[in-house]
């Protein structure tokens, strides 16, 4: 049985912590998602998509860290966790929009030891997420997409919008022989709805990058050659945005991903497209994940869940629920609402991890940091027409101004809003985006002065090995099962390096 508190909001508190938090984004962060991975939200991103300015588009990652070798069964989505993916477009601090998925999984061959299996006798390699060529698709989900619209936090309207029409997950990798041409596969799994809505769901390369194994270790980043020193940046490597001097310890894992495209007159409050000057245009956002308030294991009959959604897990800002909520608060924030985030305003106006930073030598805004609440409210620069009289409560949400057109690819830069490109984070946060060097400035204090507290911090990884998606889904394949490896301190994989060889 499981008692799990809360409702399905989300992002509450920490958003103040977003920039705060910024060493790792939501990997088994809390105690509670560390015994329950399905429902762990690793990362939260919404952006204006990249060929399309009048759409949004929102990715939930959840159930990190998953080794692609690691079968029979792999990574399903868990058919008992409600996914939500949330909006308040009014700037009240509470969700006005709701989009819910919930799966279905089936085993169609109960008699195989595993959950894939193709390229022998009696079983073609899987080609298909449905009909010929899906034989050795034994575990296969399907799922649902429902839209809520709520006021005053109280459900309106419910539609389901994939409404007459099955969705198929995606399934990891297994590898060549199982999965010849696992990209076509892939491509199955992108689904057009009515009302210029497009979804996808599947297991995909994690496109979070950071040095873990560096921060954990009470932020011990590698000396980066070039660089003036841990974790300093030199100017070249700075910007440098195609390269990494550090290894990717996300690198080479997969990670669970819903995907969803749709026009941003599906979440303004008026229905309208606006200019980037007005209060209309700027959204907040964030995911979520949700369990029945009791499930009850009755061997050898299947699982029973009722009763409410209670909240597990979710993300607005990134990275703001790992290193600066104690871990003692850490499941109170996860199941939270955002609206009574201010109950955790002091570890983001007296940060921990700014202590840290000034303990290397990093000169730092005094406390309290005030200009941390920038991104916990409606404020300027995102929101420029946003005034303290709608600034909304302190509430931890992804913001958005949809009226900021997207950066064209290959001009996008890692740093975002504070390189000047207005489309990054923390305007929403796109896959590109470096949110660890980011928000490690943001931390340091850019915010209060930029040449008083302006360092040029980072961990060395400032991209994808992998590299990014510039389309709808926005997410790559899964990394292959049979010919995965990971990039680790003394391997190679640091293209900036001469040798691309990382440092220990």
């Amino acid at each position: 049985m499981k008692k799990l508190k809360s409702i399905a909001a989300l992002a509450a508190s920490l958003c103040m912590l977003a920039p705060a938090s910024l060493f790792a984004s939501s990997h088994r962060e809390a105690p509670i998602t560390a015994l329950d991975r399905t429902a762990d939200v690793t990362d939260w991103y919404t952006f204006v998509s990249y060929d399309n300015p009048n759409n949004v588009t929102m990715i939930l990652n959840v159930d990190p860290l998953l080794e692609p070798t690691n079968g029979p069964n792999y990574f399903p989505f868990d058919d008992n966790v409600v996914y939500q993916m949330l909006v308040d477009n009014n700037q009240s601090g509470v969700p006005n929009i709701i989009f819910q998925f919930r799966f279905h999984t089936v085993i169609r061959q109960p008699d195989l030891p595993v959950g894939f299996v193709g390229g022998i006798a009696g079983f073609p390699p899987i080609t298909s997420l449905n009909g010929k060529g899906s034989e050795g698709l034994s575990l296969r989900q399907t799922y649902t997409v429902t839209m809520l619209k709520l006021t005053n936090g109280k459900i309106t309207s419910s539609t389901l919008l994939n409404n007459g029409q099955t969705l198929f997950a995606v399934p990891t990798n297994v590898g060549p022989k199982t999965m010849p041409n696992y990209p076509a596969l892939f491509s199955q799994g992108i689904n057009t709805l009515p009302g210029g809505v497009t979804v996808f769901a599947g297991t995909v390369d994690d496109p979070f990058f950071i040095d873990l194994g560096a921060t954990f270790d009470s932020v011990n980043y590698r000396g980066v050659p070039g660089s003036p020193g841990d974790p300093i940046l030199s100017a070249a490597i700075d910007a440098d945005n195609t390269h990494n001097y550090a290894p990717d310890s996300v690198g080479g894992f997969n990670v669970n991903s819903i995907v969803l495209e749709v026009p941003i007159t599906m979440l303004t409050v008026d229905g309208q497209q606006h200019g980037a000057d007005t209060v209309q245009a700027v959204i907040g956002t964030y995911g979520s994940t949700a369990r029945p308030q009791v499930t009850v294991r009755r061997s050898p009959t299947p699982d029973e869940n009722f009763g409410s959604l209670q909240q597990v897990n979710r993300e607005g800002n990134s990275l703001i629920n790992e290193l600066i909520i104690g871990t003692g608060f850490k499941d109170r924030f996860s199941m939270s609402f955002p609206s009574d985030d201010s109950q955790f305003a002091n570890f983001v106006l007296n940060p921990v991890l700014a202590g840290v930073l000034a303990s290397a030598g990093i000169p730092v805004a005094p406390n309290p940091r005030n200009d941390l609440l920038i991104l916990v409210q409606y404020m300027p620069p995102i929101c420029p027409a946003c005034t303290a009289a709608n600034a909304g409560p302190i509430a931890d949400f992804l913001r958005l101004n949809t009226g900021i057109p997207p950066t064209p690819v290959g001009s996008q830069l890692r740093l975002g809003f504070l390189a000047g490109d207005n489309a990054g984070y923390p305007n929403g946060r796109r896959p590109i985006d470096d949110v660890v060097d980011i928000s490690l400035r943001a931390v340091e204090g850019i915010l209060v002065s930029p040449t008083q507290f302006g360092l040029p911090l980072g961990d060395g990884v400032q991209t994808k090995v992998e590299g990014f998606n510039n389309s709808f889904p926005y997410v790559m394949p899964a990394n292959s099962g049979r010919e995965s490896d990971h990039i680790g301190p003394g391997q190679a994989g640091c293209t900036g390096l001469t040798g691309g060889i990382c440092p220990e």
